[in-house]
């Protein structure tokens, strides 16, 4: 059904927050290609059904498929909520059981033990993120009795996407969002930053998160996790060609993609459009 030929290890978003997933793993694995896809016709995801985000999810993994991934990266927190473990129990075995679908959250929740001191998790995401309460129970499953404070920061996407991050008008709601955390726990070590985007504002947050805290943006660790999971699996990583390139895709205009997503990359963009 799929090009049996090895291919580009596939990156997929529902938009731009994803860019920052792949920057860090092109950092970490430079010499393998990459074919980053973005949904931004159909974003965002994180108010959507979950039926609805695995639909659209399974729709992106196939056509990266189809195009030659036999590896694809969810960098998307909230596709890795709601669609990853469906996608790997129920399509992969029928569609094509040798390909591959990892997403952004086990990889994250991994480090925790190695990081937090006393064992209290701060999580900073998208409302669709904490209402799944993914993070939670993965969390539990690895480690058990780890206490976890989840806190939707609805207005942090918008300030990236409009351009106004580093603007003055995002640090009432950086500082807001980060306060109502630490107060719901003080005993927080750690926070997780549960949303792609969030790096964008990693400046800000910093600035009002105490010092104490260790704060965990998702890039390096989902890199060291990819580069961890090729070690271990050889066959999977002879099926992921080595020549440095990147390729973009969207599903709304090139211009619009390639403006926001060259600030995410901090390099140029350019993009090719398509239809899912």
């Amino acid at each position: 059904m799929y090009p049996a030929k090895p291919g580009p290890i596939g990156v997929f978003d529902s938009g731009y927050g994803g860019l920052t997933i792949l920057r860090e793993i092109r950092r970490r694995l430079p010499d393998y290609d990459y074919l980053y896809l973005g949904d931004n016709a159909r974003a965002p995801y994180g108010t959507r059904s979950f039926d609805i985000v695995y639909e659209f999810t399974r729709q992106a993994v196939e056509e990266l498929f189809s195009r030659g991934c036999h590896l694809v990266i969810l960098a998307c927190n909230t596709a890795s909520a709601k669609a990853l473990r469906t996608i790997q129990q129920h399509v992969l075995p029928i569609t094509d059981p040798d390909r591959r679908v990892l997403g952004v959250i086990h990889p994250t929740v991994e480090i925790l033990g190695k990081v937090s001191l006393t064992r209290h998790i701060g999580l900073l995401a998208t409302p669709g993120t904490v209402m799944s309460h993914s993070y939670a129970m993965e969390i539990e499953k690895i480690y058990p009795g780890m206490c976890i404070t989840e806190k939707a920061c609805p207005m942090w996407v918008p300030l990236v996407e409009t351009g106004e991050a580093d603007g003055p008008g995002a640090d009432y709601f950086v500082k807001k969002y980060v306060d109502e955390c630490m107060a719901a726990d003080p005993d927080i070590d750690t926070l997780i930053l549960g949303c792609t985007h969030y790096p964008l504002l990693l400046d800000k947050i910093r600035q009002y998160t105490p010092q104490n805290v260790r704060i965990l943006p998702q890039g390096e660790l989902v890199a060291e996790s990819l580069a961890d999971y090729l070690r271990r699996h050889p066959a999977m990583e002879r099926e992921c060609t080595k020549e440095g390139s990147v390729e973009f895709l969207t599903t709304e205009s090139p211009d619009k993609f390639d403006s926001l997503a060259t600030l995410f990359m901090q390099s140029p963009v350019a993009s090719s459009r398509i239809t899912l």
